[in-house]
Formats: structure tokens, C-alpha cells, sequence
């Protein structure tokens, strides 16, 4: 069996989104660009990057703002699926979106430093 370990963000990054499910962590609060997004499940973030999520391969879907090619985001501790990665957007004004991840609230928790 092949053990996972996790990537523990510097204590120095205080307002963490950590897995709901397992306490993972997945980004600092910095990586953050936008709380105005919707998944499957209700709202989500989209983040610059994140940590401890693996990516499964890309397809294309037809999403609120067009169609983009896009891979599901999991978790590498608990394997919960939490969102996507943009990897295409084929709308010129939604470029902006390529490479950045999308985790959905109902999976992610805030930890360190939330007042």
C-alpha cells in the first residue's frame, strides 16, 4: 500500500482552507482570487494554487461561463473529489481562469487565525 504524505503549509501562514474531511491542508488564504464562483454542490473558491490535490485528466465541459477543458481535483489524503483545474478556456475572456483550481466550500474548511 502506498502511504501519501501531506504538504503542511509554514506556520507563518496563518488563515489556511484545509480538506473538510480529512484536515489537509490545501491553500493559503494569499492564493485566493475570487469567492464569486459556483460548483456542483454549491459555492466555490477559485484559488492561484493549492497544495495536496491530485488532478485527473481533462474534458471538456460547457460550465455557467462557456466551455473550458477542465480535470477534477482531489484530495491526495482522502481521494474526496474537491473541485477542478482550468486547463483550457477557450473564450478569450476567460483566459484568465487556465491553471488555477476551483475547490468547493462544501469541501474545505478554514483553520488557523479565522477570527
Amino acid at each position: 500500500m502506498v502511504r501519501t504524505f501531506q504538504k503542511y503549509l509554514p506556520n507563518k501562514c496563518h488563515r489556511t482552507y484545509s480538506c473538510i474531511h480529512c484536515r489537509a491542508h490545501l491553500a493559503i488564504h494569499d492564493e485566493l482570487i475570487s469567492k464569486s464562483f459556483q460548483g456542483s454542490q454549491g459555492r466555490a473558491y477559485l484559488f492561484n494554487d493549492v497544495v495536496n490535490v491530485g488532478c485527473g485528466p481533462a474534458e471538456e465541459r460547457v460550465l455557467l461561463t462557456g466551455l473550458h477543458a477542465v480535470a477534477d481535483i482531489f484530495c491526495e489524503c482522502c481521494k474526496t473529489t474537491l473541485g477542478w483545474k482550468y486547463e483550457h478556456a477557450f473564450e478569450s475572456s476567460q483566459k484568465y481562469k487556465e491553471g488555477k483550481y476551483i475547490i468547493e466550500l462544501a469541501h474545505m474548511i478554514k483553520d488557523n487565525g479565522w477570527e
